[in-house]
């Protein structure tokens, strides 16, 4: 099936996690709304927000417990007091965080289901809607409430470490604790249904106001995850439960050593065996979520580095051949015409197969600006090279430095290519500058973060790859963190000139 036309314009890149929320984290809830009339009001089309999904050690949303579910932190809880499942004295009894400009993931974790548990006391489960939705979604949501409960049973340990009957996932031992623990897989049932139906509402919203939501999906799952628990055979697996290799990436422009990212790898001859039913099944929930899917790490379908299991330097690794055409094939049949955006920046060695199999799949090219100015008039990611309009064009993404992080501490000679390039005489300039030079381009979509929008230094940057322990947190505040009118009327006239 053809790919939907996409609408020449432009769009800001804000994690769900970000925007701003009494409670910990950026919700589903009003702020949500909130953005979407920033967007309209800016003249913009589109929202790209980062991966969903329920998120486990080290908070990364490229590391999700679950391939198909949400991010129950993302549940508005005044949404939940005003259907009379919570009381907003329950919602300020509880710790979500000192600093509102940082999401203190620990707080969350010790928090955020007590309060879920107190409205779900207060559900019906015996709703028409609520009942649909298990059914609906039965392929992976039944299985998914079932791991969160004997996680949460077994203390948040992994599942390679639960009693054997259920790392084994012995069907008379499942059965049984079923039975016992119909409650609590309900409740598990009901966090993933008020998502959706809160991510729905917020997307018919969007919608109705001319903005469409592109979603990313994370290419691997954690180890750590009811995938990797429930069918583990389609996973590079040892005899012991560990994995054999695990998904790394060699030195590039994102870190100079590479990247040991920990995800189990696909054994992609046993996914083939059954047409990719897994990878179909999330494509279907993608295809429900988002306006426009964004795939992470489309070399991996050529061709993934992986180290083996237990490693943290890449040196060791070998690279593990993708799934090519078929895989292509499969997305595209669930995604029934729902645009991809394809993570395409990859090494020079990978770059022919890559670039190949991209022009077969339909799918949109990535374009990050970041990369551009290193003095060589032929860099690709410069704007003037772009020769495919059906692109998506970026400043940076959540793995860059941000525009001012990037460039305060190099010298004017330095940077002498790209004031030259941007016609600017200092570094002040240069984020107007870059956002300028990004909606002139041909490039179809034009995404910036909000973070560069707002012209903030490092101290906003979402990833530092290579690095755990400090990453996802930055956040929107409630106050300081406004466009002045001057910027608003700024962004809206450049979205008309340039016909964004």
């Amino acid at each position: 099936m053809e790919a939907r036309e996409i609408l020449r314009g432009s769009g800001i890149l804000l994690s769900i996690a970000s925007l701003p929320s009494p409670y910990g984290i950026g919700t589903l809830g009003r702020e949500a709304y909130n953005f979407v009339d920033l967007l309209v009001d800016l003249k913009q089309r589109y929202w790209q927000v980062l991966p969903v999904g329920p998120t486990i050690y080290g908070d990364s949303p490229y590391q999700p417990m679950s391939g198909c579910a949400g991010n129950i932190y993302f549940i508005d809880l005044d949404k939940l007091v005003d259907e009379g499942l919570l009381k907003k004295e329950e919602i300020l009894g509880y710790n979500w965080g000192a600093d509102e400009s940082e999401i203190d993931y620990a707080e969350l974790y010790q928090n955020r289901c007590k309060i879920l548990q107190k409205a779900f006391q207060r559900f019906d489960t015996n709703a028409q809607g609520f009942q649909g939705f298990v059914t609906k979604h039965s392929e992976w949501l039944g299985k998914y409430a079932l791991y969160m409960a004997l996680k949460t049973d077994n203390l948040d340990k992994i599942w390679c470490e639960w009693p054997n009957e259920y790392k084994e996932l012995q069907p008379v031992a499942l059965a049984n604790y079923r039975k016992q623990n119909y409650n609590i897989i309900s409740f598990w049932e009901f966090c993933q249904y008020k998502f959706f139906e809160q991510w729905h509402e917020l997307k018919d919203y969007a919608n109705s106001k001319g903005v469409q939501i592109i979603g990313d999906i994370s290419f691997y799952v954690g180890y750590d995850s009811v995938d990797v628990w429930s069918e583990r055979n389609l996973f590079l697996m040892c005899a012991n439960d560990k994995p054999s290799y695990v998904a790394a990436a060699g030195p590039d422009k994102y870190s100079d050593d590479g990247q040991v990212w920990g995800n189990p790898i696909y054994d992609w001859e046993k996914m083939k065996e059954d047409d990719f039913s897994w990878w179909r099944r999330r494509m279907r929930v993608s295809r429900e979520l988002f306006d426009i899917v964004r795939i992470d790490h489309f070399a991996g379908i050529v061709k993934a580095y992986a180290v083996p299991y237990g490693q943290d330097k890449t040196t060791s690794g070998k690279w593990i051949k993708g799934p090519g055409r078929k895989f292509i094939n499969a997305v595209n049949e669930e995604l029934q015409g729902v645009n991809v955006i394809a993570d395409d920046y990859t090494s020079a060695s990978l770059l022919p197969g890559v670039k190949k199999l991209l022009a077969k799949s339909g799918w949109m090219g990535t374009k990050v600006m970041m990369f551009a100015f290193d003095g060589d008039p032929t860099n690709e990611y410069l704007p003037h090279n772009y020769t495919d309009p059906h692109v998506v064009a970026y400043i940076g993404t959540h793995d860059n430095e941000t525009i001012v992080g990037s460039f305060s501490e190099k010298t004017d000679y330095e940077l002498a290519y790209l004031y030259e390039y941007l016609n600017i005489e200092n570094k002040s300039q240069i984020p107007n500058a870059l956002i300028r030079a990004l909606y002139q381009s041909t490039a179809d979509l034009a995404i910036v973060q909000m973070q560069d929008i707002l012209e903030l230094g490092n101290e906003a940057r979402m990833n530092y790859p290579s690095t755990v322990g400090h990453n996802w947190r930055w956040r929107l505040t409630s106050k300081p963190q406004r466009l002045s009118d001057e910027k608003r009327a700024w962004i809206r006239n450049i979205a008309v000139v340039y016909r964004r």
